[in-house]
């Protein structure tokens, strides 16, 4: 699965050159890392849902999630400050080219009515976010084994300056961003 890695260096680098200018192949906007993130709602009354979350999300990325904490007690939400609340994972390297390509050419496709990712995810700094509504469509995991549908939120953090160049990045990766329609 190397295949995503050497389409940056060969195909990707030099369209972002001559699209942007760049003097130095430095300056190029690069994938830094991705990470998955698993918000749970309701470990309070179902403690295991926390472990099959934990066991889908090494499923999915080949990597031991970490257990993220609540941050502040909310009284409206029945929440305390050190609660167990989700689990997320930071891919870098090569397992998160490994993902990003399964991502882009199994996983979404597998998507009911899919038409592409919105364009309008970007914070400003070159960085994207998307969910994802169930861990299915991931062919790791097995339909017969999941207690429950699980979201999940994917950010795609880059060296990009601005959006655009993030954008444009990430369509040369292979993104599939949804295609506007013309009158």
């Amino acid at each position: 699965m190397e295949k995503l890695r050497e389409q940056y260096v060969k195909e990707v680098v030099p369209a972002l050159m001559k699209k942007f200018e760049y003097k130095s192949v430095m300056q190029v906007p690069k994938l830094d890392k991705i990470v998955i993130n698993i918000g749970l709602g309701d470990v309070k009354e179902n403690p295991k849902s926390l472990e099959n979350a934990i066991k889908d999300l090494t499923q999915i990325t080949g990597q031991k999630p970490v257990i993220t904490k609540a941050k502040k007690s909310i009284a409206a939400f029945k929440l305390r400050e050190g609660v167990n609340i989700g689990c997320k994972v930071t891919l870098r390297r090569d397992k998160m080219y490994d993902f990003a390509y399964k991502l882009f050419n199994v996983a979404l496709p597998r998507v009911r009515d899919f038409r592409g990712v919105s364009e309008h995810s970007f914070d400003g700094r070159g960085n994207y976010s998307m969910g994802i509504k169930e861990q299915l469509i991931f062919p790791e995991i097995e339909y017969d084994k999941v207690d429950k549908i699980r979201g999940m939120d994917i950010i795609f953090v880059t060296t990009a300056n601005t959006d655009e160049e993030a954008k444009e990045l990430l369509k040369l990766l292979g993104m599939p961003f949804k295609v506007k329609k013309t009158k």
